[in-house]
């Protein structure tokens, strides 16, 4: 499955514990990446500076579903089973 553009799910459910660009610690789960744009796209996709764990991310039908508000509640779900 290819990723949806403008979902950005991935960017706000989980916590990331790497360093980001504007977000040196990283970001707790449930809130948006700085590097997240108005229109929900990767400001620092294909870039250097991008997480592995953000890089590492494959959409996957049975986490993302058909629509974008699945995606975040699914990864919310995941995010907490996984504290």
């Amino acid at each position: 499955m290819e990723c949806r553009l403008g979902c950005g799910a991935c960017c706000i459910a989980p916590s990331i514990s790497s360093a980001i660009p504007g977000m040196p610690e990283g970001k707790p789960a449930g809130v948006r990446c700085i590097q997240l744009d108005d229109n929900n796209l990767c400001k620092i996709f294909g870039q250097s500076g991008r997480p592995e764990v953000c890089s590492g991310f494959k959409a996957d039908r049975a986490v993302c579903g058909q629509e974008n508000s699945v995606a975040l509640s699914n990864l919310i779900v995941l995010e907490t089973l996984t504290r």
